[in-house]
């Protein structure tokens, strides 16, 4: 029976050592390659990465739906022009058949 435990010991122990070594191997390939690349490069890299993700799916989708993005553009243009173009479709003699109403009333 001791030899039982004896060899279930001496196995466990190479599971042991064998996992200890995985360990301290990955541990080996993390450092240098932390020594390699620094950890704020890797943050760089990782946010580029994204955001070219991002900007690739952007210009999938606006090929994918031109037409809503003329339209889009389009709404954009009249919000930004809109002083001008009520000026141009206003009509000036309002303003002066308000003043003579105003006149009027007094």
């Amino acid at each position: 029976m001791t030899e039982s435990i004896d060899q279930q010991l001496r196995e466990d122990r190479a599971l042991r050592n064998s996992a200890r070594a995985l360990v301290k191997a990955d541990i080996a390939h993390i450092r240098s390659d932390l020594t390699s690349k620094g950890f704020g490069s890797r943050i760089v890299d990782r946010v580029t990465e994204g955001a070219t993700d991002v900007f690739e799916e952007a210009v999938e989708v606006a090929d994918n739906h031109k037409g809503v993005l003329g339209v889009l553009l389009a709404a954009i243009l009249i919000w930004f022009a809109r002083t001008p173009l009520a000026s141009i479709f206003s009509d000036e003699d309002d303003d002066t058949e308000d003043d003579r109403d105003t006149l009027r009333n007094d």
